[in-house]
């Protein structure tokens, strides 16, 4: 379904359970009366909306960057896998989120809040409209099943956005529904959300079918609402209970093995099998781009690349050698990728530089360079990488670009907003797909003891990514390709071990590993020596210091001070 467009006027016309003065003060850019939406059509209108939010834009093209779904700067920049990119001056605030020295006036924070509350408050306002029609004693009603079916959309959706908001902040506001406008923006953010989350994805699993509500491909059905309450379980280490709702997910798809890696990130085949939860994007119909993939547009190339903007999202260095494999084809669990790292013509000149050629002995994952542009390297169908023509600083973002989020030059007409704005895309973003669900059912049967099917499962992944094709110029590879199936897991901790390292790879620049790190435990141990790794190469990113306060970011100061003292500021802030 490509038509969730924003309707702004609705919401705000019917905005009750806003958080904060701004959402209940702003001005509407249009009204529409009571009477055109206490109807079953208005209900659906307004659900349409709930789903806009899904691409984190509210308010135009430009600014949404950080409430892109990709979660590109929350999940990337701010952990091993990638730069912010561009130059220092552009955009500091974001160095300030990657280096974990954020404070609570960030304009990044405010735009991450507002906008999936806003998502929030467009799912209340849909809950609350389709109440009134379904309790009317006169007019349309919707049919029992459909009405349960909106309802279960409408809080798939709030359980969604809450969940976004709790990872970046963990302390948050919960208001849903019942809340009127005046107690809303008195609502303290002292209460654990996760149980109203775990109940809004709950009622989704039971009232929604394994079918698209109405046929459209891009609405949530009751395997997403399986797969995010098993995430959700996850993150709250219920193993056991999420290993048997992503097992029910993986029966009900395709083998992963027969489903193309590369079918995920092209406009012609996405919502395909792969694909269980996804913001859906689309470009206007007058070439307009604001229902686009509007938040990953920064990461559009620099200089003479074919989609050129702004230069951010460089991936790590760190990140590019942990595609390196050992003679076996399999991950250097043993952080030995760090030995003598590749770093592609980072730090040449003269001759040198000028003359650089790829090498081709490298031994890697064959992901990497669908992953991540690199020097020498053929790069969708744009042409071969060329290095510092598409970059903004390489001095100070590094060598490398991101691949994922850019579409191939053939698919620009229709798919790329007019005016040559080609880094803004109709890309889907998936917010999780089945390659995720069976690494998080892998981590899970791990954790309980199963070591045979986690080993089955990280094994699925692998043997798929061995049949990616594989990028040669002039007829031969551009890498020594490769990788294997694990033999075994000797124990646990070697299965958690690589299943850890399976989702960096697997999933890398797609919003989840700074999560990953926050949830496992290990975000302090894993980014202060990456920080001393990547600093020694790139001095930018020596120095970090992570504390347990690191583990989730400061409460908008906004927030607080519209609040009238009913938000308390996170700890250590």
């Amino acid at each position: 379904m490509k038509r969730y467009y924003k309707l702004t006027a609705v919401v705000v016309l019917l905005a009750m359970g806003a958080c904060s003065e701004e959402f209940l003060n702003r001005s509407p850019q249009g009204q529409l009366t009571d009477d055109q939406v206490s109807n079953p059509k208005g209900v659906e209108w307004m659900l349409i909306g709930a789903y806009g939010l899904m691409n984190g834009n509210r308010d135009g093209t430009w600014g949404a960057y950080a409430a892109a779904p990709s979660q590109w700067l929350f999940g990337e920049v701010a952990a091993d896998n990638a730069h912010k990119g561009s130059e220092l001056a552009d955009q500091a605030v974001m160095f300030d989120i990657e280096r974990h020295n954020a404070i609570s006036v960030n304009e990044h924070l405010s735009t991450m809040w507002n906008n999936y509350y806003e998502g929030i408050t467009r799912c209340n306002a849909t809950l609350r409209q389709l109440r009134a029609v379904q309790e009317s004693g006169d007019g349309e009603r919707f049919s029992d099943q459909r009405a349960a079916e909106i309802e279960a959309e409408a809080r798939m959706l709030r359980g969604h956005y809450y969940f976004f908001l709790w990872r970046v902040f963990r302390n948050i506001p919960y208001i849903d529904e019942t809340i009127s406008t005046a107690d809303a923006a008195t609502v303290p953010n002292n209460m654990d959300v996760l149980p109203m989350i775990e109940a809004d994805f709950q009622f989704a699993v039971q009232n929604l079918s394994e079918a698209k509500p109405l046929g459209e491909a891009g609405r949530v059905d009751q395997i997403a609402a399986k797969s995010y309450l098993g995430k959700l379980y996850l993150y709250q280490k219920k193993y056991a209970e999420a290993l048997v709702l992503f097992k029910e997910v993986i029966a009900a798809r395709p083998d992963l093995e027969s489903l193309p890696f590369l079918d995920n990130f092209d406009v012609n085949t996405e919502n395909g099998p792969e694909s269980i939860f996804a913001a859906q994007h689309a470009i206007n119909p007058d070439g307009g781009g604001d229902n686009a993939n509007v938040g990953d547009m920064l990461g559009g190339l620099y200089g003479s690349a074919p989609a050129n903007c702004c230069g951010f999202f460089n991936p790590s260095i760190d990140l590019v050698n942990s595609f390196r494999v050992t003679p076996s084809g399999l991950p250097m669990l043993d952080g030995a990728y760090r030995t003598n790292p590749y770093k592609s013509d980072y730090g040449l000149s003269g001759s040198a530089k000028a003359n650089y050629e790829v090498d081709r002995t490298l031994a890697v994952d064959p992901r990497l360079d669908y992953t991540v542009g690199r020097r020498g390297v053929p790069y969708h169908d744009w042409g071969i990488m060329p290095g510092d023509g598409w970059l903004r600083d390489p001095a100070f973002g590094g060598p490398f670009v991101g691949y994922k989020h850019m579409i191939d030059q053939a698919d620009f007409p229709g798919n790329t907003q007019s005016g040559g704005v080609n880094y803004v895309t109709s890309l889907n973003v998936n917010i999780i797909r089945l390659a995720d669900v069976y690494l998080m059912a892998a981590e899970c049967a791990a954790e309980t003891g199963d070591l045979a099917y986690a080993l089955a499962r990280v094994n699925n992944v692998r043997n798929r990514a061995a049949k990616i094709p594989l990028k040669a110029v002039g007829g031969t590879n551009v890498a020594a390709y490769d990788v294997k199936p694990y033999p075994a897991f000797t124990s646990r901790e070697h299965a958690l071990e690589a299943i850890r390292f399976e989702r960096r790879l697997e999933l890398a620049l797609e919003g989840h590993r700074f999560f990953d790190l926050v949830r496992w435990g290990i975000a302090k141990q894993v980014l202060e020596s990456y920080s001393a790794f990547e600093g020694s190469i790139i001095g930018a990113y020596s120095g970090l210091d992570f504390s347990d306060k690191n583990n989730y970011f400061p409460i908008p100061q906004d927030q607080i001070d519209r609040s009238s003292g009913a938000l308390t500021q996170n700890e250590g802030y």
